[in-house]
């Protein structure tokens, strides 16, 4: 598996790319893109890390899964490309970003334009295959991506963390809060999102610190 990230992400992740588990998950994926149908493509695996520097990183959105449907996941999180239809935990953020800070539903759900002003979104897992949510949960991509928020965490000072649902908001532990700012809330998906979800204003709360600590918000 081909690794391409910018050099700040690369320079603090190289021991990890050396270890025994990435080279056993390299060798999982590489073999899964060869005989299954696996999601995002295999050039966009990393499309987080490239879009969005280390030394850029603002806040960090936490996703689970990619997306296992047939053209929408590309490495970002919740994210979906031009064309491709709303899923509904995407709609769901929108719909909140609507009603906190009062922009205007986006007419795609490619969210390149948070990744470029400093968005992390990161699954925990960063590949899947076609159809079948949760396929390469437990190959060693948690350990991956557990590291990286422990670099974010150490690297850079504060990040504003948004971890919805049960399993973004254990990695809260992984998180000093005396140097970030943490956010929780029910998972945007249908299920859970009026338990609470919708309403959280986390949109307003991360601009309103990061302004709070001189540096530019984002415009959802």
């Amino acid at each position: 598996m081909e690794v391409k990230i910018e050099d700040g992400w690369k320079n603090s992740l190289q021991e990890r790319f050396e270890e025994d588990f990435f080279k056993r998950l390299s060798s999982f994926v590489q073999n899964e893109y060869q005989d299954q149908l696996v999601f995002p493509p295999s050039s966009e695996v990393f499309n987080a890390f490239q879009l969005c520097p280390l030394e850029s990183v603002k806040v960090v959105i936490l996703g689970q899964d990619p997306y296992h449907g047939l053209g929408q996941a590309h490495g970002l999180s919740f994210s979906v490309k031009a064309g491709v239809p709303f899923p509904p935990s995407l709609r769901n953020i929108l719909k909140e970003i609507q009603t906190d800070v009062g922009m205007e539903m986006p007419p795609d759900g490619d969210l390149t334009r948070w990744a470029k002003q400093g968005v992390f979104l990161l699954n925990a897992t960063l590949t899947v295959r076609a159809n079948q949510a949760g396929s390469h949960q437990n190959k060693g991509w948690e350990l991956f991506t557990d590291h990286v928020i422990r670099v974010i965490n150490s690297h850079r000072t504060n990040v504003v963390f948004m971890l919805w649902g049960s399993y973004a908001q254990k990695k809260a532990e992984l998180i000093d809060s005396e140097r970030h700012l943490i956010l929780k809330a029910p998972h945007p998906s249908p299920l859970s999102a009026y338990r609470g979800f919708m309403g959280c204003r986390h949109f307003s709360q991360a601009n309103q610190y990061l302004e709070e600590k001189g540096i530019a918000p984002i415009k959802w």
